[in-house]
């Protein structure tokens, strides 16, 4: 047990398959995943909006491959591509053997959507010969028709029965390589799913809330479910589904990840909602800086806040910390100790500065230890 047994999170036992030559499950990190919204077939619009989510942090993309043309194309975007490509296929088994043979990670597929017992076995023979892994995706607005025959409607229990007659066609055919998602837009519906599904299998569990909406709405609403979720334990990769640029989806993955403990990455801003007593502008400095250090990959934490009543304590708990004083005078904590003040004019670039510094102090530590360990 740790020193902090309240912030202890018991992970769900999963068995481990591999997307490409990134791990699921079995006890790997948690990866981030996100989908491009650009014509397949447009292999360089592609190749470029992937190359923004690889520098947001993403560990695995989907693309969606729905015609001949995009398959064609998938063979150059996942040469160029720097993570594992997983090919979205909906109903056409031949997208998935072209996909496979174009060299895609993984095959996001529905089972009983590919037709024949022959075409599932054509799939999965494609898969094993070339190395991929597949994704069951299972969403309430897509069940089968018997199933809300049987249940009147999408519920928790039509969701884990959909899933398992899925993972059923892949183990009749000895294909194991599977992680599965049992999606809704509902959140109470999708984590209760998740929940049931969770203890009826061991592979891995492919975690978002489908349709989630805009970049506020939906994060909210992945917050609350995928966060639930994870903080129970349950979920080896997530989505997070926004009607927002891919890379927003990557960013707030990890957000989601980093507010458990789970994963960091990045600079992780706690700041103030800013009040009367705030001696700068605390709302459009958080901002500024948010957006001026996206490119921060190590994790590190910064506290920005407006006033001295919070502000000394926040500090104490943050590599870097800024406090607002009077007549544009404020303090800067180091390591969370009282270090020197800064001028409202330079305030910004100064702590972008010292952000960068302590980066790459850390990277050059990290550096040395791995050297000295070989």
């Amino acid at each position: 047990m740790s020193i902090r047994p309240w912030r202890d999170i018991q992970r769900r036992q999963s068995r481990q398959i591999m997307v490409g030559n990134v791990a699921v499950g079995g006890g790997a990190p948690v990866t981030v995943q996100t989908m491009t919204n650009t014509p397949t077939e447009d292999a360089r619009a592609t190749i470029d909006q992937i190359r923004r989510c690889e520098d947001a942090g993403a560990d695995i993309i989907r693309v969606s491959c729905p015609d001949e043309a995009s398959t064609a194309a998938l063979k150059q975007i996942v040469r160029a591509a720097k993570v594992p490509i997983v090919a979205d296929i909906h109903f056409h088994y031949k997208r998935a053997l072209e996909a496979a043979d174009a060299g895609a990670a993984c095959l996001r597929i529905n089972p009983g959507n590919i037709g024949s017992a022959e075409r599932v076995a054509e799939v999965v023979r494609a898969a094993k010969a070339n190395g991929c892994s597949m994704r069951i995706g299972v969403n309430a607005g897509s069940l089968e028709k018997d199933l809300l025959e049987k249940y009147g409607e999408p519920c928790p229990e039509a969701l884990v029965e959909s899933a398992l007659d899925h993972i059923k066609l892949l183990q009749d055919h000895d294909f194991h390589e599977y992680k599965v998602a049992v999606k809704a837009s509902d959140v109470f519906l999708a984590v209760s799913a998740y929940m049931g599904l969770a203890e009826a299998v061991d592979c891995p569990l492919h975690l978002g809330i489908t349709e989630a909406g805009g970049l506020i709405g939906g994060t909210v609403k992945s917050a609350i479910g995928i966060g639930n979720l994870l903080w129970a334990g349950i979920g080896d990769t997530i989505r997070v589904s926004l009607s927002a640029e891919p890379e927003e989806e990557v960013r707030v993955g990890f957000e989601i990840l980093k507010a458990l403990g789970i994963r960091n990455r990045g600079v992780r801003v706690v700041s103030c909602p800013s009040c009367a007593r705030q001696g700068f502008d605390v709302i459009r400095t958080v901002q500024t800086l948010e957006e001026r250090l996206q490119h921060i990959r190590v994790p590190l934490s910064l506290s920005v806040l407006g006033c001295v009543v919070n502000g000394p304590g926040e500090a104490r708990e943050t590599d870097i910390g800024l406090t607002g004083g009077g007549a544009g005078k404020h303090m800067v904590y180091l390591s969370g100790v009282t270090d020197h003040t800064v001028q409202d004019a330079d305030m910004v670039d100064h702590i972008v500065r010292l952000v960068e510094a302590k980066a790459a102090e850390i990277e050059a530590a990290e550096a040395a230890q791995a050297q000295a360990a070989e």
